[in-house]
C-alpha cells in the first residue's frame, strides 16, 4: 500500500520535537508497520532533516541530528534561536555547544600535531636535564 507525500509529511511531524513520538506507538495510532516509519525517518535523515529518537534527550542526539540543528540555527538571531529552542526541547546553550564540537572536530589533526610537538620538546628537554616550563 502506497502511502501519500501529505500523510508522510504528516507522520514524520509526530516524530520531531516536541511531540518526538516513539515509532512503537505512532505505528499503533497510525496503522503504520514500525520497519516502514523506520523507513521514512531515515530516508528523511538522509535528506538532512532533525529528526532524534524519540526517547532521546538532548544529549542523546545523534552526531547528525546535533549537526542538523547546528545547521538550521546558524543564521537565528537570539529570539529566533530561542523559539527554535523552545520548539525542540534545547537551550541555546547546548546548540552553541554543539557548534563548538563541529567547529572543533575538524581541527583535530592540528590539535593533535601541536600536542605531540609540545610533548617531544619536553621530552628533549627532559633528557638534558632542562625542567620544562
Amino acid at each position: 500500500m502506497g502511502y501519500s507525500p501529505a500523510r508522510k509529511a504528516a507522520v514524520l511531524k509526530r516524530m520531531l520535537p516536541p511531540n518526538k513520538m516513539a515509532i512503537r506507538q505512532l505505528s499503533k495510532e497510525e496503522g503504520i508497520s514500525e520497519g516502514t516509519l523506520h523507513a521514512w525517518r531515515s530516508h528523511a535523515r538522509g535528506k538532512g532533516q532533525l529528526l532524534p529518537d524519540a526517547d532521546a534527550g538532548p544529549e542523546g542526539w545523534s552526531s547528525r541530528d546535533k549537526f542538523a540543528a547546528v545547521l538550521e540555527t546558524a543564521t537565528l538571531n537570539e529570539a529566533d534561536l530561542s523559539e527554535y529552542g523552545r520548539k525542540r526541547g534545547l537551550f541555546p546553550e547546548q546548540i552553541a555547544a554543539w557548534r563548538t564540537a563541529c567547529e572543533q572536530a575538524n581541527d583535530w589533526d592540528r590539535a593533535s600535531t601541536a600536542r605531540l610537538g609540545q610533548a617531544t620538546k619536553e621530552e628533549k628537554n627532559a633528557s638534558r636535564g632542562w625542567n620544562a616550563i
